[in-house]
């Protein structure tokens, strides 16, 4: 590896660590062996004192886990060590929705990273998740009254056994991937919520997902349910300690979107560099229901994640706005997916992803359009910017159309930062970094101003900070 290159990563690890990739030396109350087996899922089934209908799922996902290959297209996903990887720690301690009974290590790390903080100021709600259990969870006591459910999914499990069994697994069955497999065998925490008729959830609801552990893997499972004229926002963020060893994130998201309900899913992925992210997100919409996916992705060393809509109601609505930044070592494959499976629907992909070096950023998306689809409009735009002259975009636009009146609209540029804009700004008085940065934050400003305020402020900074240093 050339010298300024190597001096570049050592730098951006380090700050990187300062911010997010410290790690805390606590103590598990309990940890499975490493592997996965069928052992193992029942044991992670018996700690939680699962119902049986509950473990015949986990079973039924390990076997499909073991039946599937390992996807060839996208990243190569040959690194991941399946035998060497921890599958549950359980931190010690008991879940509490009172921030000063988390324990102290715990507590200490999630006030480094501004969770209580950021929930007095701009959530309704918040839990947040240490390797494989939720540590933290709270919601403002007007939710409450007002029927709205958001808790963990254990809990849910326990609580809302009916609404569990009734919904989990029925957007993103086991079958539909490896990973998805994976997560039903051996899912632990996430989030469920069920906002009521007519309830409009006015400030959105939080989670913070944190890898602590060497060589962990973590697999929420998160399910949001938004009834008739309903509406809801949820955000989530997360990040993990910087190790030599993979470790491995496989998440599945299921959201349902009742007739004119309206959900936003808001994604700032900052693992570090030696984390596999390989996530699995999809919505239903019915009658005039509205789903939007808000995807940053800048953390992870390969990262994978094509939220879709299933727009299944007539005039339904759905989107994937995508950012993804693809700095030194890291492959962001990334991207959307509409189905238009009624008539009079409306859809939007917008995809930003921003290289330099060895990054390679990848834009992936599907739009399907079924015959009995009348009227339907999509536009599907992808913009690339290559910060050097080393770094690499590529664009895997797929189409399925069976209806001439579909009017759809594509669109894709790729473009560099020129001398003459760098000249311009430096003259100004920035720095090359500052000036780089500031281009970058320009261009992906139309999507990152979607975000909740806090989200948007916490974006630019990562972006800053992953952008800096720039080679070329």
């Amino acid at each position: 590896m050339p010298e300024d290159i190597k001096a570049i990563l050592e730098q951006q690890n380090s700050e990187y660590k300062n911010l997010y990739g410290f790690k805390d030396d606590i103590e598990y109350a309990h940890i499975t062996k490493k592997g996965l087996t069928e052992e193992t899922v029942r044991e992670i089934s018996k700690i939680k004192c699962e119902p049986e209908w509950m473990l015949e799922k986990r079973l039924l996902g390990y076997k499909i886990f073991l039946g599937k290959s390992t996807p060839k297209w996208g990243g190569d996903l040959s690194g991941i060590a399946y035998d060497d990887i921890f599958y549950y720690l359980k931190p010690g301690g008991k879940k509490t929705d009172v921030w000063k009974e988390v324990p102290e290590d715990i507590k200490r790390t999630f006030d480094k990273l501004g969770i209580p903080e950021a929930e007095r100021k701009f959530f309704a709600g918040a839990e947040a998740q240490y390797d494989s259990e939720v540590v933290y969870h709270h919601v403002k006591e007007g939710l409450e009254k007002q029927g709205v459910i958001f808790t963990d999914t254990d809990s849910a499990l326990k609580k809302y056994p009916e609404l569990m069994k009734k919904y989990f697994g029925t957007v993103i069955p086991p079958t539909d991937n490896k990973f998805a497999a994976l997560n039903t065998a051996v899912w632990s925490g996430g989030s469920v919520i069920y906002v009521p008729k007519g309830v409009k959830v006015a400030m959105p609801l939080q989670a913070y997902f944190r890898i602590n552990a060497e060589k962990a893997g973590q697999f929420e499972r998160t399910l949001i349910i938004a009834d008739e004229d309903a509406e809801v926002t949820y955000v989530e963020g997360c990040t993990s300690p910087i190790y030599i060893a993979g470790s491995l994130h496989s998440a599945v998201v299921e959201l349902i979107a009742m007739k004119g309900a309206k959900i936003k899913y808001v994604t700032i992925q900052n693992w570090s560099k030696n984390v596999y992210n390989l996530v699995t997100q999809r919505a239903f919409a019915y009658e005039n229901a509205s789903v939007s996916w808000v995807d940053g992705n800048i953390g992870s060393r390969l990262n994978m994640k094509y939220p879709s809509v299933y727009l299944k109601g007539e005039g339904a609505s759905g989107e994937v706005l995508s950012i993804a930044i693809a700095g030194e070592g890291q492959i962001q494959d990334s991207g959307g997916k509409i189905y238009h499976l009624a008539p009079n629907t409306s859809s939007k992909i917008i995809s930003k992803s921003v290289s330099k070096g060895s990054g390679v950023a990848s834009y992936r998306g599907l739009l399907y359009i079924a015959k009995d689809a009348a009227n339907v409009k999509s536009t599907v735009r992808c913009d690339a910017l290559l910060l050097d002259e080393h770094a690499k975009t590529n664009t895997y636009p797929y189409m399925q159309v069976y209806r001439d009146d579909a009017n759809i609209t594509h669109e894709a540029t790729v473009g560099k930062i020129g001398e003459e804009q760098l000249f311009y700004l430096m003259s100004r008085g920035m720095t090359e970094d500052d000036a780089i940065a500031t281009i970058v934050l320009g261009f992906i400003e139309s999507l990152a101003k979607v975000l909740p305020l806090e989200y948007s402020l916490e974006l630019k900074r990562l972006i800053k900070l992953d952008t800096s240093n720039s080679v070329g």
